[in-house]
């Protein structure tokens, strides 16, 4: 289903600005239907651990019914500028949101928390998305997933940890595919703000997760908006551009129009399926 013409009114109004304002109007555009979602995909179960840090904490979304056959997985890294982020909170159904559609269409979802900058820079972050994805590997037959068919999926700063993570992993990830919604993946320059994770300039060859971006075997969905910041659409830009001259051909890729930078994933499990569609395809698909 495509988006109804007064979200794309609303997101068009808002424009390219990036900030807490522009994310409260974002989730109140949906904040009814993810409303929905989490009476209907209540929990499953909450805060497993999989690390020793307090923030090291997963929850888990399973679909109605069971089944005999194991699920896909669905692993969900937040975004939040690298310093914040909740995988819930009692304040809004988001980021959530992830696990319980995930759930909804018959897979294993699995929301993560992270630890945050400046008191964790890099590569705390990707260090953490191999850690809850090891734990999967081993913990998700437990729950109806499938350890073989563990796709993560990350957003803005959770694109960049995942990007990290493969960077640290270099083709040994236990993830089966990687779905990157307007990441930072090494080709365009960091921002002051970046510093904060990434940490003096001086460590940016070390830190620059292109290389591994470009060569990794993995399955890739990318991912961009509309109105995504010009950093943004450059990063997916640059990582499509080296796919393509590496190996001869794109990955999947979704452009989101009518969305920004916060819609593109807030919006997942509402009535705009377009993003839904191709995500769900891209896990039918892999092997």
């Amino acid at each position: 289903m495509v988006q109804p013409m007064d979200e794309r009114d609303v997101i068009a109004a808002l424009g390219d600005v990036l900030g807490p304002s522009v994310l409260a109007a974002v989730q109140d555009l949906f904040r009814t239907e993810q409303d929905r979602l989490a009476a209907e995909m209540p929990i499953t179960a909450a805060d497993l651990a999989y690390g020793a840090e307090p923030r090291q904490r997963l929850d888990l979304y399973r679909p109605h019914g069971g089944g005999s056959s194991p699920r896909p997985v669905l692993l969900w890294v937040h975004g939040g500028g690298f310093v914040r982020g909740e995988k819930s909170s009692p304040a809004h159904p988001f980021n959530a949101h992830a696990g319980r559609w995930a759930a909804r269409h018959g897979l294993v979802g699995a929301v993560m928390n992270y630890r945050l900058a400046p008191d964790h820079p890099w590569p705390a972050g990707g260090e953490d998305v191999g850690a809850a994805l090891e734990w999967l590997a081993e913990h998700a037959g437990d729950h109806g997933g499938d350890p073989r068919r563990i796709v993560v999926m990350g957003t803005s700063a959770g694109a960049a940890h995942v990007a990290t993570h493969l960077q640290l992993h270099d083709g040994t990830s236990p993830a089966a595919g990687a779905v990157l919604l307007s990441g930072l993946y090494g080709f365009a320059p960091l921002e002051d703000r970046d510093r904060l994770y990434f940490g003096p300039s001086t460590g940016d060859a070390e830190r620059n997760a292109a290389a591994a971006m470009t060569e990794t075997p993995l399955p890739l969905l990318l991912a961009c908006s509309q109105y995504d910041p010009a950093r943004f659409q450059a990063e997916t830009l640059g990582l499509l551009a080296a796919r393509f001259a590496r190996h001869g051909r794109l990955p999947r890729f979704f452009y989101g129009s009518g969305h920004n930078h916060f819609s593109l994933a807030c919006h997942l499990g509402t009535a705009d399926t377009r993003l839904a569609d191709e995500i769900l395809a891209f896990i039918g698909d892999l092997p």
